[in-house]
């Protein structure tokens, strides 16, 4: 019955048109070129992201769509800290919260679907959300380093985009590792679809933790088979939908459907911790169960995380 609903899914998102038109290209200039990353080339990183930013905020105003002008500009903000940006297509951005170059604790969050620079601010709400919790000790990194899938597509069924992420979010794992030193503790926290391209990207990853949250599942059939030497963790809010979605996977149309076990079953095999009654947008809500227990599993304060 599973792998028939799960057909059934695909099927329909396949056979029932998608509603409104391709969105038309919006123009922006390529991403600035920049120094080598380290902790000593921090500001001229960000100084020119800034500067590209305001550039594609000017360049989707020429071209009439206000909704990504004012994201843009917003990115702009002298304030703003990014470790790059890319704001042609959908659009890509790293932001940083804290002082990265000090912290010797840092998430690298990783999103889900449906995250573009036009809805990032909900992304960016709950780094900042984390960051407040975390203290001066830590930092946080908001990777949106990839082009996610659309919720209502065939795309956020299948590892496709997960494929494409894996590798970029690897490099980038490697790079950061350059900025913080090898002392800092490194802890990746996946959410929902990102939870599937941080499954592709943990094979003998240098963290220290890897953390899945509102998963559909990984992409593999157990902790162990993630090939990774940190300690995996997994938790879903007693509101998440994601519950519903069938936790297997499928071939169909000459791809694969489905991501696979669910990672807080307990035959998964990961450290499975409370997070309340979280919804699947809502595990880092200020004052919420999810968040404190995120908190203590990056500041390393693990044994004092309930487990569910």
């Amino acid at each position: 019955m599973r792998r028939t609903l799960l057909a059934v899914l695909v099927t329909a998102a396949v056979v029932v048109p998608l509603s409104g038109a391709a969105r038309p290209e919006i123009p922006a200039p390529p991403p600035a070129v920049l120094p080598a990353l380290t902790a000593s080339t921090l500001d001229q990183v960000y100084a020119a992201n800034r500067t590209d930013a305001a550039e594609a905020a000017r360049m989707a105003a020429d071209h009439g769509d206000r909704a990504r002008a004012a994201a843009d500009r917003g990115m702009a903000a002298p304030s703003r800290r990014f470790l790059s940006f890319d704001g042609r297509g959908s659009g890509r951005a790293v932001e940083v919260f804290g002082d990265l170059a000090h912290a010797d604790r840092v998430a690298v969050l990783v999103p889900g679907s449906d995250t573009t620079l036009e809805t990032y601010g909900r992304f960016r709400a709950g780094a900042l959300a984390l960051h407040d919790r975390l203290g001066p000790r830590g930092a946080v990194v908001a990777w949106l380093g990839y082009e996610t899938p659309g919720t209502v597509s065939t795309t956020v069924m299948t590892p496709d985009r997960a494929e494409q992420a894996a590798p970029l979010l690897r490099g980038f794992l490697h790079r950061l590792r350059g900025v913080v030193g090898r002392s800092a503790h490194l802890s990746l926290l996946c959410h929902s679809y990102g939870t599937v391209v941080c499954g592709r990207a943990a094979p003998g990853l240098d963290v220290s933790d890897i953390v899945v949250i509102g998963s559909p599942g990984t992409g593999a059939s157990s902790a162990a088979a993630l090939r990774t030497p940190a300690r995996v963790w997994a938790a879903r809010g007693s509101a998440d939908w994601i519950s519903g979605v069938p936790h297997t996977s499928v071939g169909l149309f000459g791809t694969t459907v489905g991501f696979g076990p669910d990672p807080v079953a307990p035959s998964f095999g990961a450290r499975v911790f409370r997070a309340g009654s979280a919804g699947h947008s809502d595990y880092f809500a200020p004052g919420s169960v999810s968040l404190a227990n995120l908190t203590r599993i990056v500041l390393g304060d693990t044994s004092e995380v309930p487990r569910a």
